[in-house]
C-alpha cells in the first residue's frame, strides 16, 4: 500500500449552540484545501471525538468527502477500549468512500503489549482500509513499544503510525528502524522538523490549522535536500506552536479559527473549556504581528 506523506490536519469540530456546524467545517476545510494540506482527519482528538454523537460523525465524515472530492486522502479518528465496539464501529463506516482510519491503543483499560497487538488485529482483520496507529500514552495510559509497533507493521493494511509518543529516544529509534514501506507520522508538532530530516514521512499536526502553506514548503524543501532553507522557514514559523496547547486543546486553536472568521464560534464542549484571558492576549498578539 502506498505511504502516508506530508502535512495532514487533524481538523477541529466547529459548533454554534450546541450543534456541529456543518457549514463553518466545510469553510474550514474548503480552506485547508486550498492551502495545500495533504491529507485530512475529521473527528480525531483535535476534533472533540469523545463529545461527539455517532449520528454527528456520520455527518462529518459526508461532509468532508463532499467538500474533499478525493483530492486528498481523509482518515477518520477512532477509539475504543472494547476491541468488539471498535470493530463495530469500522464495518459500520465500511462502506464510505474514506481511505482509513487513525486508531489510538485502548485508553483506560491498560491492557499488555500483546492485547494492543491483538486489539490492531482485529481492527485490521474487520476492513480492506487502511489503519494508522496512534501512540498517545499520555491520553491511553499505555505506550506503544517499538517493539509492538514492528509487528504491527507487518500486517499488511496496518501503513504507519501518528507518534505521540513523548519520548524522544523512543521516536528517534523508531526512525532510526522503520519498516519499509510504514510511514512514520509525527503528532507532536514541535517534532515535524526532527521527523521529516530523520527520515520520517511528515505530521498530522493540529497546528497547521495555521501557516498552512508554510508548513507544506518545509516539507517540500526538506523533500527538496534543501535542509538549511527548510531550518530557516522552520525556526520562522514554529514559534507559535507551544501557544496552541499551553491550554487543553483545541482551544486556542477554535479561538484563533474564529478570531481569523473560518468558523463562526470558538465553542468547546465540556469538560472542555475556553481558553484563559491571559492566553487569549498572548495570542491576539501572534495574530496581529502576523505570525500566528
Amino acid at each position: 500500500m502506498d505511504a502516508v506523506n506530508g502535512v495532514y490536519l487533524p481538523v477541529v469540530t466547529p459548533f454554534r449552540d450546541g450543534r456541529v456546524d456543518l457549514e463553518s467545517y466545510r469553510t474550514l476545510v474548503e480552506h485547508s484545501l486550498s492551502q495545500g494540506i495533504h491529507g485530512l482527519v475529521p473527528f480525531g482528538t483535535t476534533g472533540e471525538l469523545p463529545t461527539l454523537e455517532q449520528d454527528e460523525c456520520d455527518a462529518l465524515l459526508e461532509a468532508s468527502l463532499s467538500v474533499v472530492q478525493g483530492r486528498v486522502p481523509v482518515y477518520i479518528g477512532l477509539s475504543s477500549n472494547s476491541t468488539d465496539k471498535a470493530v463495530r464501529l469500522v464495518r459500520h463506516y465500511e462502506k464510505s468512500a474514506f481511505v482509513g482510519f487513525l486508531v489510538t491503543s485502548p485508553h483506560y483499560s491498560l491492557p499488555s503489549q500483546e492485547g494492543i497487538v491483538e486489539h490492531y488485529k482485529a481492527l485490521a482483520g474487520a476492513t480492506d482500509k487502511k489503519l494508522l496507529l496512534y501512540n498517545i500514552p499520555h491520553r491511553t495510559g499505555r505506550n506503544l513499544t517499538n517493539a509492538t509497533i514492528q509487528t504491527l507493521s507487518s500486517v499488511p493494511n496496518i501503513v504507519g503510525i501518528k507518534d505521540t509518543c513523548g519520548h524522544i529516544g523512543q521516536t528517534i529509534e523508531l526512525l532510526r528502524e522503520k519498516p519499509p514501506g510504514f510511514s512514520v507520522m509525527t503528532g507532536d508538532d514541535q517534532l515535524f522538523f526532527l521527523n521529516l530530516v530523520s527520515g520520517g514521512n511528515g505530521g498530522i499536526l493540529a497546528s497547521a490549522h495555521f501557516q498552512t502553506r508554510r508548513f507544506v514548503q518545509a516539507w517540500d524543501l526538506i523533500r527538496k535536500n534543501d535542509l538549511a532553507g527548510a531550518l530557516k522557514l522552520w525556526n520562522q514559523l514554529s514559534g507559535f506552536i507551544p501557544l496552541l496547547f499551553q491550554e487543553p486543546s483545541p482551544g486556542a486553536i477554535k479561538y484563533v479559527l474564529q478570531k481569523k472568521g473560518l468558523i463562526a464560534t470558538a465553542q468547546l464542549r465540556l469538560p472542555m473549556t475556553g481558553v484563559s484571558p491571559e492566553l487569549s492576549r498572548l495570542l491576539d498578539q501572534r495574530m496581529a504581528d502576523g505570525t500566528l
